[in-house]
């Protein structure tokens, strides 16, 4: 049995949020080196992020080496793709050292059996955007957008992300997602009882519901104002919604 906890967190939105929110993510990341067993990332790490075959974003780079730092110490990392992060590939996955998905999946994780997804496009809500999401996904979308310069495909994100709204009006349209995030979540754990726990990102408006007794709906909320991660104990404990502090403070295990 593992004697370390299990840490998650989504939406951090690096790219589009202020250096010190870059800053602080890293100092959660050396203590996640510490103090983990494993690392799962539910979405939205990055505003944007595609890799190109010969090109690495500039602006994660730090960011990017702390990732390799962890998996160095031996902790094991897994990336489930955003909306704004679905494209990640080999770098990633070999020079990093992130095990990379697309969710929804199940996983084991802190001896429960877990259903992740980040949420963008589950449920009845997202009508929109789970038809740009066959499209933007689609091989040949991608193909096409490979061929751009760099420098204009980051433009081009930017101008398509609405990060920056969210951070600065705290998003009206959060609860929507979230409701509906929820309710599809609480759907697969009636249609499963095996179900254990459902992790969620997306919703920006972090979440612990206990459904049932041992049985757990979790969002992880976001890094745009709240800094929030989950932590799941070792032997099945209840999970734990947690802020990391922004002062450099030194946060709990």
């Amino acid at each position: 049995m593992e004697s370390k906890p299990v840490y998650v967190v989504s939406d951090i939105h690096l790219g589009a949020v202020p250096a010190a929110t870059e800053r602080a993510f890293r100092r959660f990341l050396d203590h996640v080196a510490r103090s983990a067993s494993f690392l799962l990332i539910n979405g939205d790490l990055f505003d944007f992020w595609f890799e190109y075959r010969h090109v690495i974003l500039a602006e994660h780079y730090r960011v990017l080496a702390k990732l390799k730092d962890v998996a160095e110490a031996g902790v094991p990392m897994a990336f489930v793709g955003g909306n704004h992060d679905a494209w990640a590939g080999p770098f990633l996955r070999d020079e990093v050292g992130i095990a990379l998905h697309q969710g929804p999946l199940e996983m084991t994780l802190g001896g429960r059996r877990t259903l992740v997804a980040h949420g963008d496009g589950v449920g009845r809500g997202d009508l929109k955007y789970r038809a740009l999401k066959k499209m933007i996904r689609n091989p040949v979308t991608v193909g096409a957008f490979r061929t751009l310069h760099p420098d204009l495909g980051r433009r081009i994100a930017l101008l398509a992300s609405t990060t920056e709204h969210k951070a600065d009006t705290g998003d009206q349209a959060a609860r929507g997602r979230a409701a509906f995030i929820q309710a599809w979540a609480l759907e697969q754990m009636r249609e499963d009882p095996g179900i254990q726990l459902v992790l969620t990102g997306h919703a920006h408006l972090a979440s612990v519901l206990e459904v049932e007794p041992g049985r757990f709906y979790v969002n992880s909320g976001d890094w745009l104002n709240t800094f929030d991660y989950v932590v799941l104990p070792p032997g099945g404990g209840p999970p734990q919604l947690r802020q990391w502090p922004a002062d450099g403070a030194s946060a709990r295990g």
